[in-house]
């Protein structure tokens, strides 16, 4: 297990979990926001999954104001209880300066012009506030909460959702139908942007599906193109 030490603007140091893509160097880089539990081996999975996929990496640690580094809280009620005490500390601006430092050092890596980042719970929220305040080209928001309300510090003085048009990148927000903790009274918000925006995103929507008939055709065609032993290809003898 690999952990790098990133410096933030406020002087603090932010401990985050590396994983790095067999491929040198990567296209991409990924931030992987924790959930309530910290970067647990769950989060450093996630990290390794995408480093497998070819993406340089990091898991920062939020929580390294108040927490020590690389601890990280069990799946339950004490967890939970620990959990929740770092999560209500956490202040807007110290989530932003760290996912920035974040962002700073993906770039500052050979190869990396674009960076992405996906958050899970009160990562996910993170995560959308940092798509509305830092240049992230492509985030992915699974289950967050608190987005509509002021209920955590992050989400202070006015509900994240709020800052929604400051939003340059594309974004991905997911949500399980019957969520208990994200209710029905959380997801109207979300779903309550303007016509131009629900529009643009049914536009999106309909490339996409464009697009993956494209990458069907093509990958018909070299289906049909396997490479021989000899190491030539049929699409070659015609």
């Amino acid at each position: 297990m690999t952990t790098i030490k990133i410096p933030v603007e406020d002087g603090t140091s932010l401990p985050a979990y590396l994983a790095r893509p067999a491929m040198d160097p990567a296209p991409a880089g990924v931030i992987v926001a924790h959930e309530l539990f910290g970067v647990n081996p769950d989060i450093r999975g996630v990290a390794d999954d995408l480093a497998g996929a070819g993406f340089l990496t990091i898991a920062p640690e939020f929580y390294h104001r108040d927490a020590a580094p690389g601890h990280w809280l069990e799946r339950d009620d004490a967890g939970r209880q620990e959990g929740f005490g770092y999560l209500h500390r956490l202040r807007r601006n110290q989530a932003l300066a760290d996912v920035a430092a974040s962002l700073q050092w993906l770039k500052s890596e050979p190869g990396i012009e674009q960076v992405a980042m996906v958050g899970f719970s009160a990562g996910g929220h993170l995560s959308y506030l940092a798509a509305c305040r830092l240049p992230v080209s492509l985030t992915a928001v699974l289950y967050g909460g608190w987005l509509p309300s002021t209920d955590i510090p992050m989400s202070q003085p006015t509900p994240t959702l709020d800052l929604t048009p400051g939003i340059t990148g594309r974004i991905l927000y997911l949500v399980g139908e019957d969520d208990a903790l994200i209710d029905a009274g959380q997801r109207p918000g979300v779903k309550s942007f303007d016509a131009d925006p629900l529009q643009s995103a049914r536009r999106r929507v309909k490339e996409l599906e464009a697009e993956l008939e494209m990458v069907k055709a093509a990958s018909a065609i070299f289906e049909e193109g396997e490479v021989d032993p000899k190491g030539s290809s049929r699409l070659s003898e015609g």
